[in-house]
């Protein structure tokens, strides 16, 4: 019985590294599709939006 349990969260394993391989390449297919600043692309897959307090409103200014 171990070696099921064994093969079965295996198999498991291997199909969400598969899916999560497939759906990070479409995105990455899908965002290099078009030249940057082409506004005819159609995007399809959904991106979540940044919360407003997530990193700098500007960049960090260097002082000597």
């Amino acid at each position: 019985m171990n070696a099921f349990a064994t093969a079965y969260r295996n198999l498991t394993c291997a199909a969400a590294a598969l899916m999560i391989c497939t759906l990070s390449s479409m995105a990455f297919v899908e965002s290099t599709a078009t030249v940057p600043g082409n506004d005819t692309q159609v995007t399809t897959i959904a991106h979540a939006a940044a919360p407003s307090w997530f990193g700098q409103p500007q960049p960090a200014v260097l002082v000597d």
